[in-house]
């Protein structure tokens, strides 16, 4: 029988354990499932043409906006249409008191007739001393006053004229006539009040058709469609209605200031839409959608499979290692603006490439992926196939 010391007995202990453990471990390696690849959807990139444009929130106003003041002040009698109607230029509005003004008319006509009546003696004593004269019966003084008094008289007789035109004028005012066509405002006084002469605003008169929408752009934006925005530069302009649908009429640029606002950072911008329907009305909130160009050979992924991270935008893409296995690679790249729900890709992508689109929170860098194509692109192929078999 053989002696082991105390020492020994636990070296052999220790190496036992090891031995154990190892075996324990190996034993677990081989048992561990090896993951499955990933089912994935991904996309397969195809050149396409997108236009360079952007969108930006807008308001109508009106193309004119009229102040309706009298010319003439008095007692306003009364109000001659219904506030928020459509207004004709020089369709009456209001009626002014006329009686003061009908009575200056008369005056005028009174004056006018008096002086008359004035210029005729005048003509008919300037005849009568031009005969004396010629018989050398008076002095050429006393003619010469005479042709005066004919002259001062004419010229007198032209006064109460203007002075009759006038007192005219003033009785037509006393309609006040709408100076031009749109939509009337709401009426700023009552029936009965008094009235000063073009100072008392009665209401307002709005042009909606032409109709104006005023927006402005950034800095960023602007480097997008290519710089600052001239009627030469834009291509389009598209209205987009509170409802998401889009303007029938399309707009044209009429206004761009030709420098930045420094305040805002902003060009400031208007387009004009004819509004034959009066569907727009001003001061409503609208979105304007401008175009400047068109990009082509870009690519247009879904807004979820972009990605950003700290060095910017990046899409996961399924591809080919070293060993054949299909994996989830990192692929950078640069994004221009949206088309539709799609970010448009400038940079980083080439025609083939499968871009993952779903799945995103599991995929990870190297991890093995199955590529399938989204529900949706399967079921238009699947249309299409039985579509080109029924042909």
């Amino acid at each position: 029988m053989i002696n082991l010391t105390h020492n020994t007995q636990r070296t052999i202990f220790v190496i036992a354990i090891t031995f154990f453990m190892v075996a324990c471990g190996k034993s677990q390696e081989s048992q561990q499932p090896v993951m499955p690849a990933m089912p994935v959807s991904v996309l397969e990139m195809q050149p396409t043409t997108v236009p360079i444009q952007t969108e930006a929130v807008a308001q109508t106003e009106g193309a004119k906006e009229v102040e309706v003041r009298p010319r003439v002040g008095g007692i306003l009698l009364k109000k001659l249409f219904a506030e928020g109607e459509e207004i004709k230029e020089g369709q009456p509005m209001f009626s002014i008191d006329p009686v003061p003004y009908q009575t200056q008319v008369s005056q005028a006509n009174a004056q006018l007739a008096q002086q008359k009546a004035r210029l005729v003696q005048t003509q008919r004593e300037e005849v009568r001393l031009k005969q004396l004269l010629e018989t050398k019966s008076i002095s050429q003084r006393e003619y010469d006053n005479a042709f005066s008094d004919q002259a001062i008289a004419n010229a007198s007789l032209q006064q109460y004229k203007a002075l009759l035109n006038e007192a005219q004028l003033n009785l037509s005012y006393a309609k006040v006539k709408a100076p031009a066509s749109g939509i009337a405002g709401r009426f700023l006084y009552s029936e009965g009040a008094l009235v000063s002469a073009n100072t008392s605003l009665l209401t307002t008169i709005v042009q909606t058709s032409p109709i104006w929408v005023r927006f402005s752009l950034s800095d960023s934006e602007l480097a997008q469609l290519g710089g600052m925005l001239t009627e030469e530069t834009v291509q389009g302009i598209a209205l987009i209605l509170p409802d998401g649908t889009q303007y029938a009429e399309s707009g044209k640029l009429n206004f761009s200031a030709s420098s930045i606002d420094p305040t805002l950072g902003t060009q400031q911008l208007r387009a004009e839409f004819k509004n034959a329907d009066k569907k727009l009305i001003p001061g409503q909130f609208v979105r304007i959608r401008v175009t400047t160009g068109n990009n082509d050979g870009v690519f247009l992924v879904p807004q979820a499979a972009v990605l950003t991270g700290d060095q910017g935008k990046f899409v996961f893409v399924a591809e080919q290692d070293k060993e054949g296995k299909t994996i989830a690679a990192v692929r950078p790249v640069q994004a221009g603006g949206w088309s539709g729900q799609d970010w448009v890709i400038l940079d980083g992508l080439k025609q083939g490439d499968k871009v993952i689109v779903d799945n995103l929170i599991k995929v990870r860098p190297g991890a093995p992926v199955t590529p399938n194509q989204p529900a949706g692109k399967a079921a238009e192929v699947k249309a299409e196939t039985v579509s080109n078999e029924i042909n």
